[in-house]
């Protein structure tokens, strides 16, 4: 029977204090048009590693289509036509005008802001953050207006010297000059914010509700029977594969927060954060990714442990600090170390990229409609270089990006052009951003 009508775009199951939003269905589109699909939104999102990347083995020789990757990205080698890579993008604003919140804080700190120091107090002002000035024009179409995500909090890291250097290196977005938008580090908090009532549960109120724990997909599991009689098999399927995966993060929250307890339950660790750095990069980007096929947020920044981290990286066999590597004064032990580090940290991003392209979205993917830019605030951690910033995007953003290729620009062309351009893809444009000379070319060749 075809009756012209449609599924809400914004569909919720609900029940019992939660609110589950689901993928883009066929059904979502209206039933007299066969040819209509609902059309997918753009996501734009930030993953920011720390401490820079060795770039003797992430630039290439060349520019134009990728042939094979250097090392720290081979293992983005099967999606090298879903990233494009930019060369000679800068962070004037990171360098040491004024010191005040050191080289680690400036550069984080500055990242999607562009910021410039202030000329009065040797304290820097980082203003509104880029995703930040996205959310407040298009967060009203969805349910969270931008995700703040991160991997380490600086109580655990115990190796920040300052309170504002910690507000800098421990925050990629900023509402204001003066407001930070801290990252959610622990899965549980943001499992709970994804698909609660929105009310904040403390450790103890969690855990005396642990033994009685459901999983919030019997919450419910009537609103699922309903929806699922009016749609087709196609559709119902594609909802049994996205509960699925919603079922298989909450089992993985409850077994870390199972490991967390047998390894020590006195230990002051955030609650359910895996001690595992693969398994928590993992769990949080799964979370990412259903936040994206439920259209729960268009615009997210992930902070992979926080700028100036000490991390050590045992499960690779790597006892030593990550930032106290860096500063490697050319020791090629200490080097080999920092690369290895780096190239853990792209194989984690790998599998994201691979699990986002592996789930359609109408003609094309999650993959295809998502502009996902990794990359970092220093270039050589050693001496703390601001230009030719490790850059690369993910996605096409709904075939705005023509990938496969690396794009090299003029020395010292700043990051805030590339915003800009972002900016204007999802919808808002702005004059000027941060330090900005224009907006960037060659992220398509039309």
């Amino acid at each position: 029977m075809i009756t012209g009508k449609a599924l809400p775009r914004r569909t919720f199951l609900r029940g019992m204090g939660t609110a589950i939003g689901i993928p883009i269905l066929d059904a979502m589109a209206p039933a007299l048009s066969s040819q209509v699909r609902a059309k997918a939104p753009v996501r734009m999102a930030f993953v920011y590693v720390p401490n820079g990347i060795d770039m003797r083995h992430w630039n290439l020789d060349s520019e134009g289509k990728l042939g094979e990757l250097p090392r720290i990205l081979k293992p983005l080698e099967p999606f090298k036509q879903d990233i494009l890579l930019l060369g000679n993008l800068t962070h004037n604003n990171g360098r040491a005008l004024l010191d005040g919140a050191g080289d680690h804080g400036r550069c984080c700190g500055s990242y999607l802001t562009g910021m410039q120091p202030r000329k009065t107090t040797v304290d820097i002002k980082a203003g509104i953050s880029c995703d930040q000035i996205v959310a407040n024009q298009v967060g009203s179409q969805t349910r969270f207006p931008s995700l703040e995500t991160g991997m380490e909090d600086a109580r655990q890291a115990g190796d920040c010297d300052s309170g504002y250097s910690c507000a800098y290196t421990n925050n990629l977005a900023w509402r204001s000059e003066t407001q930070a938008l801290p990252p959610i580090l622990d899965p549980r908090t943001l499992f709970e914010r994804l698909f609660g009532n929105g009310v904040a549960l403390s450790p103890e109120a969690r855990a005396r509700q642990s033994k009685f724990r459901r999983s919030i997909l019997d919450f419910v599991t009537e609103d699922t029977r309903k929806l699922q009689t009016d749609l087709g098999p196609t559709d119902r399927r594609k909802l049994e594969e996205y509960l699925s995966s919603i079922r298989a993060i909450e089992r993985q929250i409850e077994k870390a927060e199972k490991d967390n307890a047998e390894i020590d339950p006195r230990m002051e660790k955030p609650y359910g954060v895996p001690a595992d750095f693969a398994e928590h990069f993992k769990l949080m980007t799964d979370m990412i990714t259903v936040a994206f096929q439920a259209d729960l947020t268009r615009v997210l920044t992930f902070l992979v442990t926080r700028e100036g981290t000490s991390r050590a990286y045992r499960e690779i066999g790597i006892a030593d600090g990550h930032h106290p590597l860096t500063h490697h004064r050319n020791d090629p032990a200490m080097m080999e170390k920092v690369a290895q580090i780096n190239t853990y940290h792209m194989q984690q991003f790998a599998a994201w990229v691979e699990k986002l392209k592996s789930i359609p979205e109408g003609d094309s993917t999650l993959l295809d409609n998502s502009m996902i830019v990794y990359g970092a605030g220093l270039a050589d951690g050693n001496r703390h270089t601001h230009e030719d910033l490790p850059t690369l995007i993910a996605g096409r953003g709904g075939k705005f990006i023509q990938s496969g290729r690396r794009v090299v620009y003029r020395k010292e062309t700043p990051m805030s052009n590339l915003f800009l351009a972002l900016m204007d893809r999802m919808g808002v444009h702005a004059e000027h951003f941060g330090d900005s000379t224009g907006r960037i070319e060659g992220l398509n060749l039309a």
